[in-house]
């Protein structure tokens, strides 16, 4: 990350955000929506157009007035913030989100199919990495946790 707060989005992130952007066309930038969340939040989580169009699809078929529905609006809503990829294929992460996650110099991207994640390394590191180990040590020491995609997605 650069002093301006820029980071490079890896090629294959760009082409999923491309893909997901029902208004880009070859030459133009992605727009995406960065989701920030709550103070327990300790990343930033970047959503393509069509992802969060989904997301809002299923908020808005919640029971209007619910308390569910009023979180999660607030939560897709009011601690989000609607973006572009520049045109070198950077992403400008304003002061706000860089200081809510404590990003300074490096930023760790991790891929989560139509969404990707931005953490700072040495969090993603004690947070995600140890909880990892946590569930796989409850598991039986020759367990593949391939198996758990044995069967996923019918057919």
């Amino acid at each position: 990350m650069d002093t301006k707060g820029r980071v490079s989005i890896p090629a294959s992130f760009r082409r999923v955000l491309e893909a997901g952007d029902p208004n880009w066309q070859s030459g133009d930038q992605p727009e995406l929506v960065i989701v920030y969340g709550d103070h327990r939040r300790k990343f930033l989580e970047c959503y393509t157009m069509e992802a969060i169009d989904e997301v809002d699809a299923k908020i808005d078929a919640l029971p209007r007035g619910s308390m569910e529905r009023k979180m999660l609006q607030r939560m897709f809503h009011g601690q989000s913030f609607p973006t572009a990829v520049d045109e070198t294929g950077r992403l400008v992460l304003p002061a706000k989100l860089r200081k809510k996650i404590d990003l300074d110099k490096e930023a760790f991207f991790i891929a989560a199919g139509d969404t990707f994640q931005i953490w700072k390394p040495e969090t993603y590191e004690t947070e995600e990495l140890a909880k990892a180990e946590e569930w796989l040590d409850e598991l039986p020491d020759d367990f593949d946790p391939m198996a758990f995609l044995d069967g996923a997605g019918g057919a």
